[in-house]
């Protein structure tokens, strides 16, 4: 990293350090059934919809949200002296490992690429829906509320007739991907139709402009798209939210089961244990826990095979990598190729100059940032020029116990909170995420 460019970063951090420092901070605040443990770590794969998978050929011309480099098919990277190389065993058909923080698009491969995203897209569902219901609200479930539901779809276990906290629902949709708990959060928000269209607002409103949801909870359904980039908006986003941090972290939490009387005619109700099925946060057969992963989501589905948007952090640098569809059919394929690119990323980091950029949100206030354009499109960085060699290739190129998240060390300054919620956006478009949890040796 040039001399200049770390000065700068420090004077930013030691003024942020300052003003924070007027700020008052704030911290976030019995064994399953054999069927449900079998299914713990089962992905969401729905029949196929009468759409088509789509063509093995990325388009000629894609959005250029985010710089004119991401518009481009192929792999896009600005290496510089000492840069390692990228993987040269990537499958997937569509990539982009950006900076959390910063907004920095590392590298990318058909970034903007229209795929379907199967279960990552409950990202941006619950971007939309968090903030909505108190954690604590309570809901009785009618079968009105379970209408709908896809065919195969993945399911935590939500019964008609019972009721849960709004805390449990979310459980179920992060560890579990559940469909059943997406339809009943919907239908708390006014049914599957009003969700649809609010997730779509929020999309146009962080300028995912690749997404159009048809389906809440990412099932496959014709014209229900989004991008690597998209989602890997929708992360940055949510991961403002310290509930989603936590949601999107935990390793495993009881989920209640079904109201039962016993011999002795009185009700009870136990609980059973679910997991997440974010394979690099709980490690696998075969694959071990990714080193500083904090979540964020995974999804497969016919249509879309399988998809994972995944932050991590080391050495105090947080980086976001969203990986859609390997063509490899290797087990636990999607995970590998994200850990392949978040290792690449923090061996390359300070050594490659930025392919573009995380766009910041439409109401952010990026009046007096250099470089961006009424609809938020970026030049400068993204065009490649006056940078180093680009590369631009068209191959295919535990944690804790009990319910807790993983090492859950948040601290939400509410000086930054005030900044976010006045919709500045600060300093070269930083948007920087509180503290990340960690993993808990």
């Amino acid at each position: 990293m040039p001399a200049m460019k770390k000065t700068a970063k420090s004077s930013l951090l030691v003024t942020s350090a300052t003003l924070l420092s007027f700020s008052l901070a704030l911290t976030a605040t019995a064994t399953a059934p054999a069927a449900a443990a079998a299914a713990a770590f089962a992905a969401d794969k729905p029949k196929p919809s009468p759409s088509a998978s789509p063509s093995a050929t990325p388009p000629a011309d894609m959005s250029s949200v985010g710089g004119a480099l991401l518009a481009q098919p192929g792999t896009q990277a600005n290496l510089g002296t000492g840069a390692p190389v990228l993987p040269k065993d990537l499958s997937a058909r569509s990539w982009i490992v950006a900076d959390a923080e910063s907004g920095d698009v590392l590298a990318s491969h058909n970034a903007h690429w229209r795929l379907p995203p199967a279960s990552t897209l409950k990202m941006l569902f619950a971007d939309t829906l968090l903030p909505k219901f108190p954690k604590k609200q309570k809901h009785k479930v009618v079968p009105s509320d379970l209408a709908g539901i896809g065919s195969g779809s993945s399911m935590v276990g939500v019964k008609e007739d019972e009721t849960y906290t709004v805390h449990d629902l979310w459980l179920g949709v992060f560890l579990r991907s559940g469909n059943d708990a997406v339809h009943v959060l919907s239908a708390m928000n006014g049914g599957v139709d009003r969700t649809v269209a609010d997730m779509n607002a929020r999309a146009e409103e962080l300028q995912a402009l690749d997404t159009n949801v048809v389906s809440p909870d990412g099932y496959d359904e014709k014209r229900q798209v989004s991008s690597a980039y998209d989602l890997t908006l929708f992360a940055r986003s949510g991961l403002q939210n310290a509930d989603f941090r936590e949601y999107c972290s935990t390793v495993r939490a009881k989920f209640p089961g079904e109201t039962k009387k016993n011999k002795k005619g009185r009700t009870t109700r136990g609980s059973f244990e679910i997991q997440n099925t974010n394979r690099l946060l709980t490690g696998d057969y075969g694959l071990d826990a990714y080193q500083g992963i904090a979540g964020v989501k995974n999804g497969n589905t016919t249509n879309a095979g399988a998809t994972f948007t995944g932050v991590a952090e080391r050495d105090g640098r947080v980086l976001l990598v969203t990986v859609m569809n390997p063509e490899k059919q290797e087990h636990d394929e999607v995970y590998k190729e994200t850990a392949k690119l978040l290792d690449w990323g923090f061996k390359a980091s300070g050594k490659v100059s930025p392919v573009g950029e995380l766009v910041p949100p439409k109401s952010a206030d990026t009046g007096a940032q250099p470089g961006a354009n009424a609809s938020g499109e970026a030049g400068g960085s993204g065009d490649g020029a006056g940078k180093s060699k680009t590369v631009a290739a068209s191959s295919k190129a535990d944690g804790t116990d009990g319910s807790g998240g993983v090492g859950i060390a948040l601290a939400i300054t509410g000086g930054v909170l005030a900044l976010l919620a006045a919709g500045v956006f600060l300093i070269n478009r930083r948007w920087p995420l509180p503290e990340l949890m960690r993993r808990r040796r």
